[in-house]
């Protein structure tokens, strides 16, 4: 069973950074792909950013530029740089892995959230 944690999240100002980290136990952590998603009030779960098991990356079109994914297979973690804060990125941001020896819907791990808070 994977455990997925996260951590970083808070209350920033725009334009202001923060990095988020989401540490794994259990589980083949290096063959997983890992997502950084978030869902703002009222509005559906989007992804904002994925990276492979080889280090590919794919971003939400409003993060490209401004966020970074990375991963530490040492240490089980992915991590979700953001720099240039907006208010709309205001919302609980959660990890996801997926686990491709998984064939179905348990394939999907999930963390509790993190709540980021942009605002002045």
């Amino acid at each position: 069973q994977v455990q997925l944690v996260e951590s970083g999240g808070g209350l920033v100002q725009p334009g202001g950074s923060l990095k988020l980290s989401c540490a794994a136990s259990g589980g083949a952590f290096s063959i997983y792909t890992m997502g950084w998603y978030r869902q703002a009030p009222g509005k559906p779960r989007e992804l904002v950013a994925v990276i492979t098991s080889g280090g590919s990356t794919n971003y939400l079109d409003s993060a490209k530029g401004r966020f970074t994914i990375s991963r530490d297979n040492a240490k089980k973690t992915v991590y979700l740089q953001m720099n240039s804060l907006k208010p709309e990125d205001t919302a609980v941001y959660y990890c996801n892995a997926d686990d491709p020896l998984v064939t179905d819907a348990r394939r999907y791990y999930w963390g509790q959230g993190t709540q980021v808070t942009v605002s002045s």
